[in-house]
């Protein structure tokens, strides 16, 4: 028969031996999932330099035509600077004759009226215009 000692030996060898194929099993998977990252992190690198290398094409291409843009905008607000200055320029040569001869005829149908007997005056305000 097995001493207690030999018992104790025993129950301790089987734990170690449990601990060890428990710890063998966890390096396994551990080696396992490094494999798998440094797959995953060389595919990564893989398609990421050609995206790189895509996107530095779209900025430039949006830089160019950015640029273009800018230029439109630049025009375009030329353009409206000049039409300002044509609109002030011709309400300067049509508004003021405009209003001479606006008041010209109203003294000058004043003046009439003024002229007229004043019987006349009465029929004319009376009648629709």
């Amino acid at each position: 028969m097995l001493t207690a000692g030999e018992v104790a030996g025993l129950i301790a060898a089987t734990g170690w031996m449990v601990l060890v194929c428990v710890l063998a099993m966890v390096l396994v998977k551990v080696a396992r999932l490094l494999t798998e990252t440094t797959k995953a992190v060389s595919d990564l690198n893989n398609r990421l330099t050609p995206l790189l290398d895509d996107m530095s094409v779209t900025v430039n291409e949006t830089n160019r035509q950015l640029v273009a843009v800018e230029a439109i905008a630049r025009d375009v607000k030329q353009v409206s600077g000049h039409a300002a200055k044509l609109s002030a320029v011709t309400q300067t040569i049509f508004t003021g004759p405009l209003i001479k001869v606006s008041s010209l005829g109203y003294g000058v149908r004043r003046a009439i009226e003024a002229r007229r007997p004043p019987g006349a005056r009465r029929a004319a305000q009376r009648r629709p215009r």
